[in-house]
């Protein structure tokens, strides 16, 4: 990856964000588009693109995957990614305010549209930017969500390859680059040797 890389947003930042959106004109849209990027790690353009028939189960009710297409994905990295709970519970919230048809975007902009990706990656810009957080994108979600996923992942029984699969990544490199150290674990693994 080019440049600099985004910042991988703390707890504290998240759930400040997260109270910041019951403030905004659009907080359940808000809420979702956020907790996208956090709880799933969806890009920009995928957020952009989500419909909600990839949400949606066989009875258009909020199901318990997101079923990216990959039309709609980074180099047709389609995949599926099991709905966490508060992104679920943000997603019923959203479709019980708007009562959407299976092809109607999930995110939409105040004129009913759907929003572009790079009108997406403004938004998380402005977001961050109003919160004061320094260095953070659209990216910054993706970024946390990765290293979430992989600081975890053994504790589950998975591997890095689950967490590379989750990314939408050709390969382990591309996932290895996205995933950022943790000090106080490389402390805590060398007391254990």
């Amino acid at each position: 990856m080019a440049g600099k890389q985004a910042k991988v947003l703390t707890k504290t930042q998240i759930d400040t964000a997260l109270m910041s959106f019951k403030m905004t004109r659009y907080p359940e849209r808000n809420r979702v588009l956020f907790l996208l990027s956090i709880k799933a790690g969806l890009r920009a353009c995928e957020c952009a693109n989500l419909r909600w028939s990839m949400v949606m189960d066989a009875n258009a009710q909020v199901g318990d995957v997101i079923a990216l297409e990959d039309r709609i994905a980074k180099k047709s990295s389609g995949r599926t990614v099991p709905l966490n709970r508060d992104l679920r519970s943000a997603l019923v919230a959203l479709a019980d305010q708007c009562k959407p048809f299976p092809k109607d975007f999930v995110i939409q902009s105040e004129r009913g549209g759907p929003m572009s990706a790079n009108t997406v990656a403004h938004w998380f810009r402005r977001q961050y930017s109003k919160l004061g957080y320094i260095g953070c994108s659209s990216h910054s979600g993706r970024r946390t969500f990765i290293t979430r996923a992989a600081q975890r992942i053994g504790n589950v029984g998975g591997s890095i390859r689950d967490v590379q699969e989750l990314a939408g990544h050709k390969s382990l490199q591309m996932t290895a680059l996205y995933i950022e150290g943790n000090t106080e674990a490389k402390k805590k693994i060398v007391n254990t040797m």
